[in-house]
């Protein structure tokens, strides 16, 4: 790591904050201090700063249909074409995931399409394009974890136990109006009180206060913290395509999915049939997640491939890529 990037990750006090929120979004300062010992004033105060500095956020992820599914997009490009192509991808609501590796020529990104269909951004638009070289577009079968589900590994379990609601089975069917009106006062910032709701929704606050602790309870409001890995000491962000034997996928996946570096898995269609992201402190770790954590799972074969900058991420506006390399 270098000493810029070094200088910027936050002490522990801080991490364990963040790592609190992730466990639940509108977690209050009272509860946060009793399991973590330390004073509900500091717990509320360092979250004003952290929120105020922009370090971190809590947004709520919207509610996403059964019938929308996802492709993983490899996107070759010529040299000195890739910013407006990523710009041109960052502008769409139906990208929610745009990277660009470390060589400068390719974008990895996830696309929401129809299960099944034709795609037009894959099977027209990228082709037509004279910056594209190459495009492969994996369908994703099965999602053993999401950025939402990862948790930084710097509370012990029982602190994490303690921090997360206790959740009950997801009611069939759609939210309804009311839900959906809440969920979308709550999805900029997913610490807004229940009063800021209700002024804003028109609903009455013991309506949005009782609606609240239920979509929590049942998982529809579901919230994600947003902050750079780089500020929690992890400075390598890198995707593993990874190849496993059928019979093992699952096993491999879900294992994988625990994994206190992984911040998202996929069985995929395509030549590599397992997709990890991974957040690691330095090389040196992840050349132990490859060759020991994948490697003693089974899986036949990888490629990996590091991040030069996450362009879009959920909760996290489209960056601009620098235009000069230090």
């Amino acid at each position: 790591m270098s000493m810029e990037s070094a200088d910027m990750v936050l002490d522990e006090r801080d991490q364990r904050l963040i790592a609190a929120l992730q466990c639940d979004g509108r977690l209050t300062a009272e509860r946060a201090g009793a399991v973590l010992g330390l004073s509900p004033r500091t717990v509320h105060r360092r979250w004003q700063a952290l929120m105020a500095d922009g370090v971190c956020r809590v947004v709520a992820l919207p509610v996403r249909p059964d019938a929308v599914g996802a492709l993983l997009l490899r996107i070759r490009v010529l040299g000195g074409r890739i910013d407006a192509l990523t710009a041109a991808l960052a502008a769409r609501p139906d990208i929610p995931f745009i990277d660009l590796s470390t060589s400068g020529d390719e974008i990895l990104a996830v696309s929401w399409t129809r299960p099944g269909s034709r795609d037009h951004l894959v099977f027209r638009e990228l082709p037509a394009s004279r910056a594209v070289t190459s495009v492969s577009a994996d369908t994703i079968l099965h999602v053993f974890a999401e950025a939402s589900d990862w948790r930084h590994a710097v509370l012990s379990d029982a602190e994490r136990g303690a921090l997360t609601p206790v959740r009950t089975a997801t009611p069939p069917g759609a939210p309804d109006e009311v839900d959906r009106d809440i969920l979308g006062a709550l999805e900029e910032d997913a610490r807004t009180p229940a009063a800021a709701v209700a002024a804003r929704t028109g609903h009455p606050e013991s309506t949005v206060r009782r609606r609240i602790a239920r979509l929590t309870r049942t998982g529809r409001l579901r919230t994600h913290v947003v902050t750079d890995p780089k500020r929690l000491g992890l400075s390598i962000d890198a995707n593993v395509m990874a190849r496993v034997p059928p019979g093992r996928l699952d096993a491999v996946g879900r294992a994988l999915a625990g994994h206190p570096a992984v911040h998202g898995a996929f069985a995929t269609t395509g030549a590599h049939n397992l997709h990890v992201a991974v957040w690691v402190r330095d090389l040196a770790h992840l050349y132990r997640f490859i060759t020991e954590d994948l490697g003693g799972s089974g899986v036949e074969s990888a490629e990996t491939v590091i991040v030069g900058q996450a362009v879009k991420r959920p909760g996290r506006p489209a960056s601009r890529r620098p235009t000069s390399r230090a």
